[in-house]
């Protein structure tokens, strides 16, 4: 189990946390989303004792770790750019922190082998980094941190530079191995898709301060502030300040998701399409209402509309979520 207690950390005059609290069960993977700059990374960084934080603590197994160096953590690192030995082949970058540690060249021998394996890169083990692909780059980064055989996996946005189809792949390569294997796993993405599919808990955090916590449905469906509400999603909630066309009060801001309205020649809503996005399974609508509010729509894949047509919308009643003017908490 990892808990974070009132975490705090600056870069100067930059914070970059500001009194985070988060507890990890044990085996549980846990996702960090947030725009860049908001903390995702530092909270990584911290847990491996690659930094030090301001104030608080970071307690892995009922253990501050606050004074333990980073390589007596148990903890093995997976990072964005795969920082592979380019000196080294494959096997060498296996067997790299293997032999750091002395384990006996037999059996690191065997179990670089048997990492290689379980991920699909046998064939790769005398190649060096640079004659391998980039996914299979990260496959390489993979096995290295399983060798380790951690209590924690920390994974900063591995999946970034793939391209989409192999990010989808390894995506599901990536929970296969976490159910295999069952160890504590936090992952930051900045890919809603990722935060979505991968963490059993989905931790939403904006300028080092936790906005919201809980399984990616529930934060998806009822998110606490405006922040959340139109950082996870895309296309993103529309969020009417007012409630415009919506209804409401001048005291609320209403929010409804793009799949949420539809077309409907009866609908109560007017607007103009400027603009439509052919997604192939579906299509996206940015429309214009009378008022000037600008409301996305998702579609089936073929609406029949054109920018410049004019439409009607109508909204799910039941899926408009409320939130408070002045605060932007929910309602």
């Amino acid at each position: 189990m990892i808990r974070l207690e009132s975490l705090t950390k600056s870069y100067g005059k930059v914070v970059a946390l500001d009194g985070v609290d988060l507890a990890v069960r044990a085996g549980e993977m846990v996702t960090l989303v947030g725009p860049s700059g908001s903390g995702k990374s530092t909270i990584l960084r911290l847990i491996a004792g690659l930094d030090r934080p301001d104030r608080g603590r970071v307690v892995v197994d009922g253990q501050d770790v606050a004074q333990v160096p980073p390589h007596r953590r148990a903890v093995a690192m997976v990072f964005q750019d795969y920082a592979l030995y380019p000196h080294l082949t494959v096997r060498g970058n296996l067997l790299f922190g293997l032999r750091v540690r002395r384990v006996r060249r037999a059996e690191a021998e065997e179990r670089a082998c048997a990492a290689a394996d379980r991920l699909g890169i046998a064939e790769l083990l005398d190649r060096y980094p640079d004659e391998t692909s980039g996914g299979q780059r990260q496959r390489i980064a993979l096995a290295r941190a399983l060798l380790r055989e951690p209590t924690v996996y920390l994974l900063d946005e591995p999946l970034a530079s793939l391209d989409a189809p192999l990010r989808f792949a390894t995506r599901a390569d990536l929970l296969t191995l976490h159910r295999e294997l069952g160890t504590t796993t936090i992952h930051v993405t900045h890919d809603q898709a990722e935060a979505m599919t991968l963490g059993e808990r989905v931790v939403v955090l904006n300028r080092g301060r936790v906005r919201q916590i809980g399984p990616p449905q529930q934060v998806y469906d009822e998110p606490e502030d405006t922040f959340v509400a139109g950082f996870l999603g895309s296309p993103p909630m529309n969020l009417v300040p007012g409630g415009g066309v919506l209804g409401g009060g001048t005291d609320l801001t209403l929010g409804v998701r793009p799949e949420d309205l539809r077309l409907d020649p009866d609908g109560p809503v007017t607007a103009t399409v400027e603009a439509v996005e052919a997604l192939g399974s579906e299509a996206v609508l940015l429309t214009r209402c009378d008022d000037g509010t600008r409301l996305t729509v998702r579609t089936g894949p073929r609406p029949g509309v054109w920018p410049g047509d004019q439409v009607r919308l109508r909204a799910d009643l039941g899926r408009i979520h409320r939130f408070d003017a002045d605060t932007g908490r929910r309602r």
